[in-house]
């Protein structure tokens, strides 16, 4: 009862701090376990008294009369490093760009691929070329037409730029090997091999006019096929798009969207409490009901830590099937993350990716086996070095590292917490050798595609694994390579069962994507998390 009341009350001071701190990150960017992705909006501006007169009506959330010609202001967290779609991947480029620039296949809401710039899904000719049929009528908004040259152009450029070692964007798109116009709508892209994941790919690859292939930054001349126009992009303060009337699937109904970049999370929940802003993202759990209106979404961002199964204490599988016994994931989703967070089911797969398992269950929280297992190891007392990083780049992430520590304490071991600022933690996430006991990272999945994280963490070659499982990595090659869905989905169960039973990982949550909304703005966050201003309203 004593270690219960003791972690409770460790939860309780990181959860203040967290609170008092907020989170520096916008990211990009919650819910009953037995369901898949909910989405959730709650007006929050007249729970604790009714107002004191009948001028406004915000019992709907705001609701009324829609409001065309409307301007809406969003407060990112991070400014863009570029507005070069090609170059660079990071949540802030991905906030403006996602609205002036298109894809050839899209997600609805839910996560399913749908037509984008292409008219059906893609075929399949042989075993490494796929088939595109684009639609028709379709201009940049410089004027330029849409078709098969604009599609080969975006696909030679990502090469080139892969080629010269100047992108971001090699693990999206390595497997290419070319496109081919076979007329104005119809095009071939071909890869290295067979490549199961190429309709995810494909949905991530902006296209962008023929006649810019050659360029090298495309900041200064961003230009799509979007529902927005690119107006400008004052540097260290905002950029602004604006509503393309000509738009092929119908003008939005947001006229202006200006992003302002701010820092500090306490000065976007104070910019959106005084009505500067109308849209803010990675609402820390305790602010929501501060927040006018807020909307989260079980989305992709699945905090884990990667555990060394070759060397050092954690080699022997006991010790890490402690670990996650020792760990309260419960109070965690509760205590730190106020319920906007369930607890993982051993997979850094959300139900929305094809490959989760639906079998597999959380490891329980049984303090008193873990120090047990311990026990039986001959670990008690002994150091195990946990690795996270200081700089906030994920929803709370020092502390809840800084929970995990605790946890591990209780169990009977020494903790080496280190939180070096973020690029140094990289380098400890990515060593070649000599890699730490326990290394936090919170893995998203911007393709929705199992390979996404499985290649990355799971599989020995994975630039973030800690583990030479052979059969593991296997498994993971041969989904990949698998064109159908069915045999894709079965070999990624079985990878996501395996590295369970190996305790691989310490699993502990998928949180949510949290907004804050002004009472105006209508809209519900995606399970893919792109903010999407076209799927906006205001009301009046």
């Amino acid at each position: 009862m004593r270690r219960a009341i003791r972690i409770l009350g460790l939860l309780l001071i990181i959860a203040m701090v967290a609170a008092a701190c907020g989170d520096d990150d916008d990211g990009d960017g919650s819910a009953d376990e037995s369901t898949d992705e909910t989405t959730e909006t709650t007006d929050t501006s007249a729970e604790d008294e009714a107002p004191a007169d009948d001028e406004s009506d915000t019992d709907d959330g705001g609701d009324g009369d829609e409001v065309s010609g409307a301007a809406i202001v969003y407060a990112l967290g991070s400014e863009p490093t570029s507005l070069d779609p090609h170059l660079v991947d990071d949540g802030g480029e991905r906030a403006i760009n996602d609205n002036v620039y298109e894809t050839l296949l899209a997600r609805t809401p839910d996560g399913e691929l749908i037509p984008g710039l292409a008219a059906e899904l893609p075929t399949q000719l042989d075993d490494t070329t796929w088939q595109v049929t684009l639609r028709e009528g379709i201009q940049f908004h410089n004027g330029e037409p849409f078709n098969a040259e604009s599609v080969v152009a975006s696909i030679d450029r990502i090469r080139r730029l892969i080629e010269e070692g100047v992108t971001d964007n090699d693990g999206f798109f390595s497997t290419f090997t070319g496109a081919e116009a076979v007329d104005d709508t119809t095009v071939n892209i071909t890869t290295a091999e067979r490549d199961g994941v190429v309709p995810s790919r494909l949905y991530w690859l902006k296209m962008i006019p023929a006649s810019a292939v050659d360029s090298d930054d495309l900041s200064d001349s961003v230009i799509g096929t979007g529902p927005y126009t690119f107006v400008e992009w004052v540097r260290g303060e905002k950029a602004t798009l604006q509503a393309n009337p000509d738009y092929w699937d119908g003008a939005p109904a947001v006229e202006q969207v200006e992003y302002r970049f701010v820092s500090e999370a306490g000065s976007r929940l104070a910019g959106l409490l005084a009505g500067d802003y109308d849209l803010i993202a990675n609402l820390n759990p305790t602010d929501v009901p501060q927040a006018p209106k807020s909307a989260a979404i079980q989305g992709q961002e699945h905090p884990v830590l990667i555990l060394d199964a070759d060397e050092g204490i954690t080699a022997d599988p006991n010790v890490r099937l402690a670990l996650n016994l020792a760990v309260d994931k419960e109070a965690i989703a509760d205590s730190l993350f106020d319920g906007f967070a369930v607890v993982d089911k051993g997979q850094l797969l959300s139900p929305s990716i094809l490959g989760h398992n639906p079998d597999l269950e959380p490891y329980p929280y049984d303090p008193d086996e873990a120090a047990k297992l311990l026990a039986d190891a001959g670990v008690v007392g002994e150091t195990i070095t946990l690795v996270g990083e200081s700089s906030g780049r994920w929803l709370l992430d020092a502390e809840l590292v800084q929970a995990v520590a605790g946890f591990w304490e209780e169990a009977g071991l020494e903790v080496d917490l280190q939180l070096p600022e973020f690029g140094e933690y990289l380098d400890v996430l990515f060593a070649d050798g000599n890699r730490a006991d326990a290394i936090f990272v919170s893995s998203s999945n911007d393709l929705l595609d199992a390979d996404r994280q499985l290649s990355s963490y799971y599989a020995p070659s994975g630039i973030g694994a800690s583990n030479s499982n052979e059969r593991l990595q296997e498994l993971v090659d041969s989904a990949r390579a698998e064109l159908d869905p069915a045999a894709r989905e079965a070999l990624y169960q079985e990878a996501v069962e395996l590295a369970y039973d190996e305790a691989y990982f310490v699993w502990l949550i998928n949180n949510e994507d949290i907004y804050g909304l002004s009472e105006r703005l209508q809209w519900e966050p995606r399970v893919d998390s792109k903010v999407l201003i076209k799927e906006m309203t205001v009301s009046g």
